[in-house]
């Protein structure tokens, strides 16, 4: 599910600023961009999202500035530079010339020393701000996931809505139905038998009768909310349900045979369609 999240962490050693952002996908999928000193981070992040999260296409980068008073500030090594200033001397007085200067000296390899930084210190300190920059994330797609979940009820409420709707037409629709075939009866001229009419209607009864349909689709209303309310990681379940509604719907334009059942139909694909487009973005 889309989400974003920020945090900057601050130390001795300078500011870091992790950053995650992320889209909905079937897998999941991390991207990681980290600076070439902390490339070791890098499984460790993997595995820390893999027990975090579940779906999702997810990208985190860290941005890092070392403390410039730090990095600037140059040491003497004053032994070796006296051993250096000590072994000149030496050979100036064995070979009776030459000589040295301050700058060969500070020059010599290992007289001017920059402080290490510590860097188990900073990775501490680096996945430390990870871990909270992971639960501002999670707490992001947790406020998208109600949103979504809120829109979702409206849309199933609807579709219950429009169920009843149907059922409540389909006496109605019989009695316009028997009439209609009485009517043709007439016009052709044909005797009325009856049991004829009586047999007619019951085959056409068979042909669009929709309890069994509508009687399923209040049971997938109901089995989408429990999978709501249960919450988790509940995308794969929720795509399966949409495929399960779509089937009664198509089921039920098929069998429609009044222009009020069509529409219906029509309003029960627009909105398992608005539900599908919610859940492709639902871990």
């Amino acid at each position: 599910m889309t989400a974003y999240a920020r945090r900057e962490v601050k130390g001795d050693w300078g500011t870091a600023v992790w950053e995650i952002r992320s889209v909905n996908q079937r897998y999941l999928e991390t991207y990681l961009r980290l600076p070439e000193q902390f490339r070791s981070l890098e499984p460790v992040l993997r595995e820390r999202f893999r027990k975090r999260l579940a779906r999702g296409k997810v990208e985190c980068n860290l941005r890092f500035e070392a403390n410039a008073a730090t990095s600037n500030d140059l040491r003497i090594n004053e032994e070796l530079a006296k051993q250096v200033i000590k072994a000149a001397q030496w050979v100036k007085e064995t070979a009776g010339e030459g000589s040295v200067g301050p700058f060969q000296v500070l020059n010599w390899p290992g007289v001017m020393e920059a402080p290490e930084q510590d860097l188990d210190a900073i990775n501490k300190a680096l996945l430390e701000g990870f871990d909270e920059t992971v639960n501002d994330f999670i707490a992001a797609r947790a406020s998208e996931g109600d949103n979504m979940k809120a829109l979702i009820e409206q849309r199933l409420t609807a579709i219950a809505e429009e169920a009843t709707k149907v059922r409540a037409h389909m006496p109605e629709i019989m009695n316009w139905q028997r009439e209609r075939l009485t009517t043709r009866f007439e016009e052709a001229k044909v005797e009325l038998d009856p049991t004829r009419i009586e047999q007619e209607l019951i085959l056409l009864a068979q042909k669009v009768d929709v309890a069994e349909e509508l009687d399923r689709l209040d049971s997938h209303v109901k089995e989408t909310h429990k999978i709501l309310k249960k919450g988790g990681a509940c995308g794969r379940r929720l795509d399966f349900m949409m495929q399960e509604f779509n089937r009664e719907s198509n089921t039920l334009a098929s069998k429609s045979i009044n222009t009020d059942i069509t529409a219906s139909a029509v309003e029960l694909k627009v909105l398992i369609e608005q539900m599908r487009e919610q859940i492709q973005n639902i871990e």
